[in-house]
């Protein structure tokens, strides 16, 4: 019987650029934020709440644009995130990674290990970017919330709205978010698995 080799290892670095990620095996879930390599590694329920919200997102989303889950976006040499749910161009829709430029909203999920990354680092190099809408969706509380903020002309978030009831906006355009209904579907899904 013949096995097959092990994909290598990634080597150790303190600091990583998108030059080093040709060093990676391509099938890997990676992520690079201020130049930390971060290879994610989300639960069913993470992923059942990034559908939801690509749900929300897409269900009125217009033609030229595309919403997606897990996308990598290069923003520059020190950072190519992967936002849990993106809507960007539909230009796009056969590359990665993305060009961040084009990205109209990018959403993340906190995860345990992800809180400070995901309420600070990550904000600061969407908005740097140019990202025009942020949402920060906690799962990890009793009710499920989620804040929006928008890029202000000093290349800053603003905090636009935090709430764990319906969410409405209309940027980037007309989105509804059934907070109560994800929170329970969220419950129900956890008590599932601790029968």
């Amino acid at each position: 019987m013949t096995v097959a080799p092990m994909p290598p290892i990634p080597p150790e670095r303190s600091e990583w650029t998108v030059d080093d990620l040709g060093d990676l095996p391509e099938d890997l879930p990676y992520e690079l934020v201020n130049g930390r390599l971060i290879v994610p590694s989300p639960t069913a329920l993470h992923r059942d709440l990034c559908v939801e919200l690509l749900l929300a997102l897409r269900a009125n989303c217009p033609p030229d644009y595309l919403v997606s889950i897990d996308l990598s976006m290069r923003v520059d040499r020190r950072n190519e995130p992967r936002p849990d749910v993106v809507a960007i161009a539909r230009k796009h829709a056969n590359r990665s990674p993305v060009p961040v430029e084009d990205a109209l909203v990018a959403v993340e999920v906190i995860s345990p290990t992800s809180t400070f990354r995901d309420m600070y680092d990550k904000a600061k190099v969407y908005a740097q970017a140019g990202v025009r809408s942020y949402w920060v969706v906690d799962p990890l509380r009793d009710r499920i919330t989620l804040t929006e903020y928008a890029l202000g002309a000093d290349r800053q978030y603003a905090q636009v709205t935090h709430t764990e009831d319906r969410f409405v906006t209309e940027q980037p355009w007309k989105v509804s978010v059934d907070l109560p209904a994800l929170t329970a579907r969220l419950n129900e899904l956890r008590a599932a698995d601790e029968q």
